[in-house]
């Protein structure tokens, strides 16, 4: 399985995880970059920067990304779409494969139902991957996103190669 990085983007913190997603599970780094209150732009060009040193530093193979949900608040989302972006280029720019990941399914995939809270998702990731003592919300965000996509990525793979009714394969 390969190497995954799972991203929770945000304007003001933005969660990574890099894990292997072999059968056992286990995370490489588990971190966030804290964004300074300093101008959007900026702020873009840190999320860029320090997901491309992150991606150099620990060589994935594939990143997963959390979907946009629907806000009420339209200004919030815009901001969250291009902090999205800013790690999709980053992701891009170095030539690895982007899964995208809503809420719900990263939840259920995680906890088993999709209407899981932070702290049973924080639990859950500590445990699937070994972490002991408290994780920050949205590092465990990124690295749900990233055991959601190796979970995915394991059904699609098993699904390829399952035959089909007349015994060849798909």
């Amino acid at each position: 399985m390969p190497r995954i990085l799972g991203i929770d983007p945000g304007s003001t913190i933005t969660g990574y995880a890099v894990i292997e997603g072999d059968a056992s599970l286990s995370a490489r780094v588990i971190d966030c970059i804290r964004l300074p209150r300093t101008d959007f732009p900026t702020r873009l060009g840190l999320i860029f920067s320090g997901l491309s040193d992150v991606i150099i530093a620990h060589q994935p193979d594939e990143m997963a990304i959390e979907d946009v949900f629907v806000s009420r608040n339209a200004a919030s989302a815009l901001k969250l779409g291009q902090a999205r972006g800013a790690a999709i280029c980053a992701a891009a720019a170095r030539g690895l494969a982007v899964s995208e990941y809503t809420a719900t399914q990263v939840k259920q995939a995680i906890v088993g139902r999709g209407h899981a809270d932070k702290v049973q998702i924080q639990h859950m990731i500590g445990m699937l991957l070994g972490v002991r003592g408290p994780l920050q919300a949205d590092a465990a965000d990124a690295a749900a996103v990233a055991v959601c996509h190796a979970h995915h990525a394991r059904t699609a793979g098993r699904m390829r190669v399952a035959p089909t009714d007349t015994g060849r394969r798909a």
